[in-house]
């Protein structure tokens, strides 16, 4: 399987169903992977880039709903679209609750069902590439010294140089360069800019 693509998980009893999607998604470049039951699914391995996950409810063992139950404990936010012949409104009312993309009926349309699919991969592509960003921006948060990140605390809440220095017990001209070694390390293009990646940092002090 190629690790570069998008996989989309498929976890269903019915052999039938399973095998049509991945034909389906076969004839249009996307890969996927299938499993019988939600013990199948969790005992195997995943891989790191973007998913979803096409769910049966209704499976021997544990079910679609607990499954979605279980990942959420375990923090795998991965996106679900929900498929029965048996729908209820209060279990789609929970699955919708518990995050779930979509929830269809079989038979279903497969248009409605790549639309949601497509939705799902969008979304985890997003939550990825945010995920990402925020860890490289912790990477160079890690490299700046305590008195840097003294110095950045101040300064992104609104304190000019002149009263950073007083607050440190420094001179204006120490603290001048703190805040230039800050703006490097940080890759910072401006104040504004700074400010809003402290904010994604959620740096102690900040609201």
């Amino acid at each position: 399987m190629d690790q570069g693509l998008p996989t989309v998980f498929i976890v269903d009893d019915d052999a039938s169903v399973r095998h049509s999607i991945e034909d389906l998604l076969e004839s249009l470049g996307l890969q996927s992977k299938c499993f019988a039951s939600a013990q199948e699914f969790l005992a195997s391995e995943h891989r790191s880039g973007p998913s979803c996950l096409v769910l049966d409810v209704r499976l021997p063992g544990i079910s679609g709903l607990d499954l979605q139950r279980e990942l959420r404990k375990a923090a795998l936010r991965i996106p679900i679209i929900f498929i029965t012949g048996h729908a209820d409104i209060p279990m789609t009312v929970r699955a919708m609750k518990s995050g779930a993309v979509e929830f269809l009926t079989k038979p279903f349309r497969e248009q409605e069902l790549l639309d949601a699919i497509q939705r799902s991969l969008a979304h985890d592509r997003e939550r990825r590439n945010k995920q990402q960003a925020l860890h490289e921006l912790k990477e160079r948060y890690a490299t700046l010294t305590a008195r840097e990140r003294d110095v950045m605390g101040l300064v992104v809440a609104g304190m000019p140089n002149k009263h950073v220095a007083s607050a440190l017990r420094a001179s204006e001209t120490t603290v001048k360069i703190h805040r230039g070694h800050v703006m490097r390390k940080m890759q910072a293009k401006s104040l504004p800019d700074l400010v809003r990646m402290a904010d994604k940092l959620d740096l102690p002090g900040r609201a």
